[in-house]
């Protein structure tokens, strides 16, 4: 049987264009070079190359093997990447947390995505208004959104979505016209939501202005520690609040929430993967990092 060897050696002098220049490409003495290319030639009882003291031209059956040839390396190396990452599958227990928000809405549909490309994987979901506290609680992975406090963890970037001041119909129907849902003076007349979880909302008025959009006001009617109870009071018209868009999707798109103070730039919140400095991430954390940006990143196209 011809060896894969010599049909790379093949190639390389067709590609660098002369006997020394693959040989210093491939590593090898020219004369190795040399010696296999000779006998593939009588392996396979055809010239492939016309040589001459400067230059080296394929003859019709050399540039016939050379597509074939070319197949056949790719082939080989698809087979060997395959077989390398089959035996590479992750495998064991990843445990990790999140918000029960994100975890229902946002990441549960991108986790079965990636358990089903590693079958031997085991995936530990918890999720809680609060944050877990890594070391301690044995998580490899955590998603947290929003501000993150200094601490000894390693956060990477997944995805940003944009917070929005809302309130429900029919609490917005107490103010004298459309247009005041826009006014921070008069929408300060109707009751507001306290969430202590998320800090004071920077925002940018319409004149250029700073302001802060208050997450917690002293006069707050209720005050909730998840974000699924605060968008459960908005959309019953308990108050008016700020919650990020990806949760709320559906209440704006029919109608059960509409958005106020519209002339205001809110910023957008991001959402982190967090790990422990001390610890390199293990691949089955990496890993899971790169498939939850890829998809987020190619949802955004």
């Amino acid at each position: 049987m011809v060896s894969l060897d010599r049909f790379d050696i093949f190639r390389a002098v067709v590609e660098a264009g002369s006997l020394t220049a693959a040989a210093d490409r491939l590593g090898l003495s020219r004369a190795v070079v040399s010696f296999n290319l000779k006998r593939l030639e009588q392996e396979l009882g055809v010239t492939l190359l016309l040589r001459s003291t400067r230059h080296l031209a394929l003859t019709e059956a050399g540039e016939q093997f050379l597509q074939h040839c070319v197949q056949a390396l790719d082939a080989a190396q698809a087979a060997i990447d395959a077989a390398r990452r089959d035996q590479h599958q992750l495998q064991g227990v990843l445990r990790l947390t999140t918000t029960p928000e994100y975890a229902q809405l946002r990441l549960i549909p991108v986790l079965e995505a990636f358990r089903a490309r590693h079958p031997a994987l085991q995936l530990h979901l918890s999720t809680s208004p609060a944050p877990a506290d890594l070391i301690p609680e044995r998580f490899d992975l955590a998603i947290r959104l929003g501000r993150l406090p200094d601490s000894g963890l390693h956060a990477s970037e997944l995805e940003r979505h944009p917070l929005c001041a809302v309130a429900a119909p029919s609490l917005l129907e107490r103010l004298p016209s459309a247009d005041a849902a826009d006014d921070p003076v008069q929408l300060g007349s109707l009751p507001r939501l306290g969430y202590p979880r998320l800090a004071d909302v920077p925002v940018v008025a319409p004149d250029g202005s700073d302001a802060l959009f208050a997450t917690n006001p002293g006069n707050a009617v209720v005050r909730v520690d998840g974000a699924s109870s605060l968008r459960t009071f908005a959309v019953a018209g308990a108050g008016v609040t700020v919650l990020p868009r990806w949760l709320i999707e559906d209440d704006l798109a029919l109608g059960r929430l509409r958005p106020v103070l519209r002339q205001h730039r809110f910023p957008q919140q991001s959402v982190y993967a967090v790990y422990p400095h001390s610890t390199q991430p293990s691949p089955k954390v990496r890993q899971l990092i790169d498939f939850l940006r890829g998809w987020f990143d190619s949802a955004r196209v």
